[in-house]
């Protein structure tokens, strides 16, 4: 039987409360975006800056993920560096305000520390150990691991020293830049610059490793 008239209006204002319940009680349940830290108690440009930015939130998150398991595998390190180097990093995440284009300056601050410490602490996906002979010597020698980050990066070994480099853009083949080093292939061959002002060096992969 059809439903009269009268009756409609009252059908009608029902099933817009209903849905208009359903509507706050999804919104209640969904993630809230935002980063890992409290805006509240966000203290300078840069941590309001990623507190109005979906994708710098997003990216914060990101780190925050990746920091507590390398935390875990840094639980019995020593000395006990990792928390010191996250401090330090802040600090440097923070002197983005200086910068003329400052959620760039930010976004690629914590693409870059999630790299690193997905390389450091083997969180990724790994090429390697590689070793190369450089200068026709196979006691000089550099071993070298790439990881699947983003951006791509490299951990280079060379005695008791050890590099990370990040994949840059180049003109033929890849290279790798860290803060004094850096590391060219192409075709096989690779050039290795180890430490500040140091010249630059020939390898090969060496075939009796």
């Amino acid at each position: 039987m059809l439903a009269s008239s009268s009756a409609s209006p009252l059908i009608a204002r029902y099933l817009m409360v209903m849905l208009a319940i359903g509507t706050v009680a999804c919104s209640a349940d969904a993630p809230q975006a935002g980063p890992s830290f409290d805006c509240a108690k966000a203290r300078g440009e840069v941590e309001q800056l990623i507190c109005k930015d979906e994708k710098l939130a997003a990216l914060d998150n990101q780190l925050a993920s990746v920091y507590t398991a390398a935390a875990a595998k840094a639980a019995n390190e020593h000395p006990p560096v990792l928390k010191a180097m996250q401090r330090g990093w802040i600090k440097g995440r923070n002197d983005c305000w200086k910068s003329d284009d400052k959620q760039q300056c930010i976004a690629e601050t914590y693409q870059r520390r999630i790299a690193e410490l997905q390389a450091k602490y083997r969180l990724v996906e790994r090429r390697g150990p590689i070793f190369y002979a450089c200068e026709g010597n196979p006691a000089n020698e550099v071993v070298i691991n790439f990881f699947e980050t983003t951006p791509p990066t490299l951990i280079a070994e060379r005695g008791d020293s050890v590099a990370l480099m990040y994949l840059e853009p180049s003109a033929s083949g890849t290279r790798y830049k860290g803060k004094n080093d850096s590391f060219w292939e192409h075709q096989g061959q690779a050039s290795l610059v180890w430490g500040y002002g140091a010249a630059e060096i020939s390898c090969m992969p060496n075939p009796n490793q």
